[in-house]
């Protein structure tokens, strides 16, 4: 079985195991993730730390009856589900913007398009100070990278600042017909940053990662 990725974290065969023993059940002791695999103490309890720490596994605190000693219980967090059914995101998805252009073409996917663009850049707004689009940029990249996104911004030869979205977490809703959720994502930053910005390449188009382009020049 090969080993499942997510941006910054690489999960053996062994902790998606444990994983698919967790998910969707009461939290479990260690002694039953024993029982249940037929393996050590060490090697279950070394998983159960790499998935506590990959954010993928939660740890509580369980007292026992009496006066036995509390002991750990582990379930899956949501970041499991995520990683359990990616491939059904990626199907899901492009089926629902599929759906919206055929119900109202393309006036309507334009429409949705402009709502959902406008809610996620709200959320960033909200958090951002900077009075010029270079510092927002700026402080939208701090931001991002928070959340786990992979992002660089840079000022090439020419005086052009670009952002270079190096992990993209949208890819498992793009749908190659609409293209919809690319648009999503340029016109949120453009809202943000508060200046236009254009998308100088694509990974759906053979580039290594999607890079923007702020029109803004010179920190204003």
């Amino acid at each position: 079985m090969e080993d499942c990725a997510t941006a910054e974290v690489t999960i053996s065969a062994a902790g998606m195991r444990i994983v698919r023993l967790l998910v969707g059940r009461p939290p479990t002791s260690v002694a039953n993730l024993i029982r249940i695999t037929g393996v050590t103490r060490t090697a279950v309890t070394e998983q159960l730390n790499d998935l506590v720490s990959a954010g993928f596994v939660e740890r509580q605190t369980e007292r026992l009856p009496g006066r036995g000693r509390p002991r750990h219980v582990y379930s899956t967090t949501n970041h499991a589900l995520l990683l359990l059914f990616a491939s059904n995101q990626q199907q899901v998805a492009p089926a629902v913007w599929r759906a919206i252009a055929e119900v109202g073409g393309d006036d309507l996917v334009g429409r949705v398009l402009s709502r959902v663009s406008r809610a996620m850049a709200e959320q960033y707004r909200q958090r951002i100070r900077g009075t010029t689009a270079r510092r927002r940029l700026n402080e939208m990249l701090k931001l991002l990278r928070e959340e786990g996104n992979v992002v660089e911004v840079e000022e090439d030869e020419q005086g052009r600042l670009l952002l270079h979205r190096r992990s993209c977490p949208f890819f498992g809703m793009f749908d190659e017909k609409t293209k919809a959720v690319c648009c999503i994502d340029q016109e949120m930053i453009s809202q943000v940053v508060g200046a236009a910005v254009h998308r100088t390449a694509c990974r759906h188009d053979g580039a290594a990662c999607c890079t923007f382009e702020l029109a803004s020049r010179n920190g204003k």
